[in-house]
């Protein structure tokens, strides 16, 4: 590939772990000709350029977004400046990467959007679970009728809560937007839009341990969400601070002829089984890119910005995603069920032949 050169906003443990792994071997390849860091803590800015060795340290996230140099902008900050720092770097003319959720508000998530299809850059939102090998090869059997016709679902995500950022327990966090995202965009991915929301949704800790201080939570940490995709079809999404372990299917998709179920978690999957009336018996799936990883969708974009091609991430999916979100959060103050107004078109996600997952069939018709 052409190298391409990124400016990385935020630099604490995302950074410095996951995609740190993921972008090391894109320098070493030549991919990448150069990186600027900027956090507004010093420290960890100098500590992530440590890592790469030659990299610039900028000490105002406008030198980043405004770089005539900087082709790519990261966005890796806390979740409430995800929205206005990405919206500033498209408007700048810079391709844009950044975590979840892309807002936190519709409005800005809105503009996002507009402003991504104004414009001939690329913006890309994590999660990036559509593109595992693991989940292609899940939707286009789910394409192809192997379970019949979709009618229930479930996902889940959750563990027991940061200990390092206070922000996670206040109204821009939560793990809805941390965890619950990934199950959202799994099961829309692979179900379509969703018509509309249910939510029970509350405060089971509401004291937290954080930093060294003990801190008041402010926002829902435990979540049970009723997904209404029309149709008769429908899906939960199981998430919350408040899941200390667990051994379980990260999705599973009951049809009227077959059960479809994914393995490990959606943003790690371990590959997927698949029961099919027609054959009686369970087939295993392995992962088939067992290296695959949920920083991946960074790798995307650099890819679309070198070649030209469009991003199979779209804009459109991930404000769905936000939208689906926002609302379960005010049907789980209202405890009612909530229309949810936007909708999406998930781009062909048919899985190159080389990554599909191989299998095996076992007879589990016990089970």
């Amino acid at each position: 590939m052409r190298p391409v050169s990124l400016g990385i906003i935020g630099c604490g443990n995302v950074m410095t772990g996951a995609y740190t792994t993921l972008l090391k071997p894109l320098v070493a390849e030549g991919a990448i000709r150069r990186i600027a860091v900027c956090d507004i803590d010093a420290a960890k800015a100098q500590r992530a350029a440590d890592v790469y060795g030659a990299v610039a340290v900028v000490a105002d996230r406008r030198e980043v977004i405004h770089g005539d140099d900087i082709d790519i902008v990261v966005v890796l900050t806390s979740m409430a400046e995800h929205g206005p720092y990405a919206l500033e770097a498209l408007r700048a003319g810079k391709h844009v990467f950044v975590e979840k959720p892309m807002a936190v508000t519709r409005d800005v998530a809105a503009e996002l959007v507009a402003t991504a299809r104004a414009s001939d850059r690329h913006l890309v939102c994590a999660p990036a679970v559509v593109l595992s090998p693991t989940f292609r090869s899940m939707a286009e059997k789910l394409r192809a009728g192997a379970i019949g016709r979709p009618a229930l679902a479930r996902a889940r995500y959750g563990w027991a809560g940061p200990d390092w950022s206070e922000w996670y327990y206040r109204e821009s966090g939560g793990p809805l937007f941390d965890l619950g995202v990934y199950n959202v965009t799994s099961l829309t991915g692979l179900l379509g839009p969703v018509r509309g929301v249910q939510a029970m949704a509350g405060i089971v800790t509401p004291r937290r341990a954080v930093g060294g201080d003990v801190i008041d939570v402010s926002t829902f940490d435990n979540y049970q969400i009723s997904l209404d995709f029309g149709d008769g079809v429908f899906g939960v999404v199981t998430t919350g601070f408040s899941m200390q372990r667990y051994r379980s299917p990260a999705i599973e998709i009951y049809g009227s002829e077959g059960t479809m179920q994914m393995l490990g978690d959606d943003w790690a999957p371990e590959g997927y089984e698949l029961w099919e009336n027609r054959l009686g018996a369970w087939q295993v799936f392995d992962a088939g890119a067992p290296a695959w990883s949920w920083t991946n969708g960074l790798r995307h974009l650099i890819e679309c910005a070198v070649s030209g091609a469009e991003p199979l991430i779209t804009p459109e999916h991930a404000y769905h995603v936000l939208d689906i979100m926002l609302t379960a959060i005010d049907a789980g103050k209202q405890r009612s069920y909530l229309a949810v107004g936007s909708t999406f078109e998930m781009p062909d996600l048919t899985t190159d032949v080389s990554s599909t997952p191989a299998h095996r069939v076992h007879d589990r018709t016990s089970v």
